[in-house]
């Protein structure tokens, strides 16, 4: 049976991540095809982390979501997705036929998350068709659990700002203990080599002074798929919801990376930490239709 695996699967950005950090992963499962237990795990979310990239190929980060069985595999080189990002989201313009898209499926109860990267083959009012171009898996580190369950909200006002975040936003950073960013390699790659990926912590471990964010970066899989696509391209996107509300906050900045931690009396966890400069933003209230029933402590 063809495993599908990618013989040489990291770009320039990657492999240079890699090096600065000391090294990379003893082996890369990373996949041309869907293996058969990732094609039966998306089909089980009832929401899809996705990253596109704007006009300018500047990348958005949002969140999509349906009914369990809304995202489908009708074969192992594809993704069915049936649903669109909101018509307020800021990435629905974008998400369109030979677009570029990075995908996350994550189970927050049993912290179990699967990456799938590719390109739109179909976009229509019904959802997307996506060809499949890298699929891997991520280990459940970090991972704060969280049972959801749909939630009836009404959505609110959409708040677009600029550096200047509101208090709300502010607030709900500090609050954050699951975060998604989405990254590409730029034009150097493949669809701009989109990708979007999990951060997590307990609150408080983004921390925000003014418009700057740092984000620190924790023991993982050393693939560096994100830090890599930022040494390439530095513009990113930040997507984070509010679970209590229903609140979604999306924002687009400038990140940098430090192999050296700035201050690590701030989190000793902290192998390196990146920064991330707010150039604009959108709060979206009541967007989210999934709500927390119970929480328990990242493990």
């Amino acid at each position: 049976m063809l495993d599908h695996r990618i013989p040489e699967p990291f770009h320039a950005g990657e492999l240079r991540a890699q090096q600065l950090a000391g090294g990379g992963p003893p082996g890369a499962p990373i996949r041309s095809r869907m293996p058969e237990q990732h094609r039966q795990f998306f089909p089980l979310l009832p929401f899809l982390c996705m990253g596109v990239a704007d006009g300018s190929g500047w990348p958005l980060a949002t969140l999509v979501h349906g009914e369990p069985g809304f995202v489908s595999s009708p074969d192992p080189g594809r993704l069915r997705i049936a649903a669109l990002p909101g018509v307020d989201d800021p990435t629905r313009p974008f998400v369109s036929a030979g677009a570029g898209v990075g995908m996350l499926g994550i189970d927050l109860a049993t912290r179990r998350r699967n990456r799938a990267n590719g390109v739109v083959a179909q976009a229509d009012s019904e959802g997307l068709l996506v060809d499949v171009d890298q699929s891997f898996g991520n280990c459940p580190k970090y991972i704060h659990v969280r049972q959801l369950v749909p939630v009836a909200r009404q959505a609110g006002a959409v708040t677009s700002f600029g550096a200047e975040l509101p208090n709300e936003a502010a607030a709900l950073i500090a609050r954050c203990e699951t975060m998604f960013v989405a990254t590409s390699s730029g034009a150097s790659v493949h669809a701009g080599g989109l990708d979007i990926s999990h951060r997590g912590g307990e609150a408080g471990f983004l921390r925000l002074e003014g418009q700057v964010l740092t984000v620190p970066d924790y023991w993982g899989n050393r693939y560096f798929n994100t830090l890599g696509n930022l040494l390439l391209e530095p513009r990113a996107s930040l997507v984070m919801v509010d679970f209590a509300s229903g609140d979604i906050l999306q924002l687009q900045g400038l990140a940098e990376v430090h192999w050296q931690v700035i201050d690590a009396s701030k989190d000793v966890r902290a192998e390196r930490e990146w920064t991330f400069h707010t150039v604009r933003g959108w709060l979206r209230r009541g967007a989210f239709p999934l709500g927390e029933t119970l929480s328990a402590p990242l493990i």
